[in-house]
This record gives structure tokens, C-alpha cells and sequence, in this order.
């Protein structure tokens, strides 16, 4: 039996990296997946959103995300190795990463408006992405 979308809509997202799954009104839902950019020692950069907050749910896998401090620049690292099915809320303005392993999916729910515009990147220096690298393999072993 196949139901109307007008009823129900089912997505689903398998291949590598970030993809949006579902657009509504205001907010969107996308599943984040593993992809070879993510490994800890090609982390380059971090990113925030600067008009909204970005929720994370661990679904399978290992993720772990990296918070910084900082306001126009990445200060200090932080690494979360995250549980499954805890909702992590980064809040706006955030400087922020993630690693993945190669079972992980990640439910991420964000502004639908959220973007390269709203979205600002800043580069890592050489001692942040050995931190990087280091607290994966604290973490990780």
C-alpha cells in the first residue's frame, strides 16, 4: 500500500557526507554521514551559524563533535565524544566540527535558511588540528 505524500513523506539518506532530507516551513532536517573530509587529520576549519542553533542526534556510530571558544576566531578546542540518542544543541554562534566513523549517522535539525551566507568558516592553525587529532585519539583510541 502506498500512501499520499500529502499524508505522510518517508526519506531516507545512505551515501557519504550531508545531505537535507526534509524541508518545512522554517526548519530542516538532514542526516550527516561519514565522509573522508571529516577524517580528524583533514579538518582544516570550523565553522558557526550566526542565526541559529544546530541539534545533533547520534542515531549510530561514533561521532564526535569539537567546540571551540572564541568569537571571531577559534581559541580553544573541546572534543564531545557523543552518546546515542542525546540531543546536542550547538548553540548559535558556535565555532564548531565533527568527526565520523564509518557506521555513523547523524540527525542533524537546523534553519532551513542555514547556509554558506550565514554560515562563516575559519581556518585552523597547525596546533589546532594536531588538538584535533590528538582528542580523537584519546577518545578513540
Amino acid at each position: 500500500m502506498v500512501l499520499d505524500e500529502s499524508l505522510l513523506e518517508v526519506r531516507e539518506y545512505t551515501g557519504d557526507g550531508y545531505r537535507p532530507i526534509i524541508n518545512y516551513g522554517a526548519w530542516r532536517v538532514a542526516i550527516l554521514r561519514y565522509h573522508p573530509e571529516l577524517e580528524p587529520d583533514a579538518i582544516q576549519t570550523m565553522q558557526r551559524h550566526d542565526e541559529t542553533d544546530e541539534v545533533f542526534v547520534l542515531l549510530s556510530g561514533k561521532c564526535i563533535l569539537f567546540i571551540a571558544d572564541g568569537n571571531e576566531a577559534v581559541e580553544q578546542v573541546h572534543a564531545v565524544d557523543m552518546q546515542p540518542f542525546k540531543a546536542y544543541n550547538i548553540k548559535q554562534g558556535a565555532w564548531h566540527t565533527h568527526t565520523l566513523d564509518h557506521d555513523a549517522m547523524v540527525l542533524v535539525v537546523e534553519n532551513r535558511n542555514t547556509g554558506d551566507g550565514n554560515s562563516p568558516t575559519c581556518a585552523l592553525s597547525a596546533a589546532q588540528c594536531a588538538v584535533i587529532v590528538e582528542h580523537t585519539h584519546q577518545l578513540w583510541g
